[in-house]
């Protein structure tokens, strides 16, 4: 549509005039837009990976250890039955607590090593 200023038409402008480009849905180009659908579906499948793994954790030098998986879920707690003394229960408490946060350090550090792997060199907020 032509613009009428000072007497005179002019026409409009278009977007590559106006410094948008002429890519697509908003100004993202069509090869960004497959490279970021590709991203999204390797998130997915590293996602879905992640849910399956599992990390295992020991202290005491192996008398308490515990598995857990990409869900967070505590699936497995071995207790050497040499540690369990029923007059000091704190002590077995303490070393339960510790093998499970050791795994949830663990779990964490596998997502980010991951994740990290597939956001590398991208500088999309959100994303790092």
């Amino acid at each position: 549509m032509a613009k009428r200023k000072g007497g005179m038409f002019r026409p409009a402008r278009s977007n590559k005039a106006r410094g948008q480009g002429v890519a697509g849905a908003g100004g993202f180009s069509p090869e960004m837009l497959r490279r970021a659908q590709d991203l999204q579906n390797q998130l997915a499948e590293a996602q879905d990976e992640l849910k399956e793994a599992t990390v295992e954790a020991s202290v005491g030098g192996g008398v308490v250890s515990v598995t857990l998986g990409g869900d967070h879920k505590l699936r497995e707690v071995t207790i050497d039955p040499d540690v369990v003394d029923p007059d000091d229960t704190e002590m077995l408490q303490d070393l339960v607590l510790a093998a499970v946060n050791e795994a949830q350090d663990r779990l964490e550090e596998m997502q980010q090593e991951r994740m990290s792997g597939l956001t590398d060199g991208l500088s999309l907020p959100g994303l790092q």
